[in-house]
């Protein structure tokens, strides 16, 4: 007979923290579990994730939370996708959309009908089938309403916030919901003398907070899941090669865009993410190729406003552990890998990892079988976007630079050399269980970074000709009169949550 757990502790805040403890204290509300998250106010936070994907939609529903409260609690604004600059070539860019291109007609997807019209010399490109990418272009934005036009279903979004802010408004609710909150750094982890699990946390206050299943969200350090447990930490450098970054936020400017911007310098990239009240910068590089000093000149001399503040450097190493399961803790966050924040997943990473967590919830056996089955998902949806990310740095015709030039060396995963060759080959893409990102996505980088396929299916020639050239045009006139006709988008986020929240 299993015995339900009874004590759960978070260790460490910040998003990953709170947002465990968010989901947690949602999901067993009722049940008797008691949830402690411990964490210090004289430990400094990454805070550098403020832009998202569109599962966040999902969580934040899941948690109730209203999402004009959401976006004036965070200095939110919202995000259709990200602009990628100088990556295939210089002088070039392409747009990765959130929602689909067109609509699927006839026996096969919708990009095989638009491959059977360019081997018949249609001009138009891809990206004029995406409502995202065209209310992008105009800066516009909008939710459609419950009797809004079909091409809607096409449109995804998620926010671009202040993650600092994100934390806060989660703490206050999850301290409303029954969450508490010990201040404390943690100077010994206990483990039981017959288990080898972990039994207590003891803080510099005195205090000792024991539990059944602990939550490890203490950043790169991992203090319980490595240090202590010594899950193994698999460095992904090779595949991956940043290793460092710096930011600094500066002012505003207009027009306020709703995506996110990556632009590749000489020796990584830089990041642009619009808030209400400044925009985000920063550079991600490889200090093989890069001195600090030079990353932050290149940043410095490259942003579009005021500088408000002191660069802040960081270091980290992709990857992820081995193990994100051990015992009966369980990391989360940057505990538990880092993949960098080129397309946004770091806290889906943490959004996934609680999800399965629930999926996975354990009594105080700690059944193995259920441990393991938890760390294969994780380690799947880790994998799945580093092979996604590799696809960003290793797809170039870029040789100018050390760095381009190693990283157009890259020796690619096998199973994203598979899916590169399919793609190109037949101009099919196979999309995994695990992968976040779905069919458009990987269209939009894959076509962006020169990757073009060479034949295509033939079941698209099902459709005549003719028709398949009215159904296109009669897309593409309706996708422009939807976005000629949205909101700009500080318009859309004034009308949201009160016109006096952006300037």
């Amino acid at each position: 007979m299993t015995e339900p757990l009874r004590q759960i502790v978070i260790a460490g805040g910040g998003s990953a923290g709170w947002m465990s403890a968010a989901a947690l204290i949602h999901q067993l509300r009722g049940s008797g579990i008691a949830v402690t998250l411990v964490e210090s106010d004289e430990i400094g936070r990454v805070g550098v994730g403020e832009a998202t994907i569109p599962p966040i939609l999902a969580f934040n529903r899941m948690l109730g939370i209203p999402e004009p409260e959401f976006v004036r609690a965070t200095n939110g604004t919202f995000k259709v996708g990200i602009e990628f600059v100088d990556w295939f070539r210089k002088g070039e860019r392409y747009f990765h959309p959130f929602g689909r291109y067109g609509d699927d007609f006839g026996l096969v997807p919708f990009h095989q009908q638009w491959l059977a019209a360019r081997a018949r010399g249609a001009a138009e490109p891809l990206s004029a089938y995406s409502l995202t990418h065209a209310a992008a272009s105009l800066a516009r934005f909008g939710i459609p309403t419950g009797n809004g036009p079909s091409v809607y279903s096409t449109f995804g979004h998620a926010y671009h916030f202040d993650a600092e802010l994100y934390a806060r408004y989660l703490r206050k609710l999850c301290e409303g919901r029954g969450v508490v909150r010990q201040e404390g750094k943690i100077v010994e982890v206990q483990r039981d003398a017959a288990s080898g699990r972990i039994s207590a946390l003891l803080l510099n206050t005195g205090e000792r907070i024991a539990g059944d299943l602990f939550i490890d969200c203490t950043g790169f350090r991992g203090l319980l899941i490595g240090e202590t447990l010594g899950s193994e930490y698999l460095d992904f450098r090779h595949w991956l090669p940043c290793d460092r970054a710096v930011a600094v936020p500066c002012a505003r400017t207009e027009p306020l865009l709703p995506y996110t911007r990556a632009t590749a310098r000489d020796f990584g990239w830089q990041w642009r993410i619009p808030l209400q009240h400044r925009i985000g910068n920063g550079l991600v590089y490889c200090s093989g190729f890069a001195e600090a000093a030079e990353a932050e000149r290149v940043l410095l001399d490259n942003l579009d406003g005021e500088r408000l503040s002191e660069p802040r450097h960081l270091s980290f190493v992709t990857g992820r552990r081995r193990h994100m399961w051990v015992g009966n803790v369980v990391a989360i966050g940057l505990a538990a890998g880092f993949l960098e924040p080129l397309e946004s997943t770091s806290l889906h990473l943490v959004q996934a990892a609680i999800m399965q967590l629930i999926a996975h919830f354990p009594d105080k056996a700690f059944n193995p079988r259920v441990t393991e089955r938890y760390n294969r998902k994780i380690a799947a949806e880790f994998d799945a976007v580093r092979d996604f990310l590799i696809l960003h740095y290793s797809a170039t015709e870029r040789r100018d630079s050390a760095f381009w030039r190693h990283c157009a060396a890259i020796n690619r995963p096998d199973s994203l050399r598979e899916a590169i060759a399919i793609f190109q080959e037949t101009g099919r893409l196979f999309i995994g269980d695990y992968d976040i990102f779905r069919e458009a996505s990987w269209l939009a980088v894959l076509m962006g970074q020169g990757v073009i396929p060479n034949g295509r299916d033939f079941l698209a020639d099902a459709v005549p000709e003719g028709q398949r050239r009215e159904i296109l045009a009669a897309m593409r006139k309706l996708i422009a009169d939807e976005a000629g006709g949205m909101s700009s988008h500080a318009d859309f986020v004034r009308g949201l949550i009160g016109a006096h929240a952006v300037r």
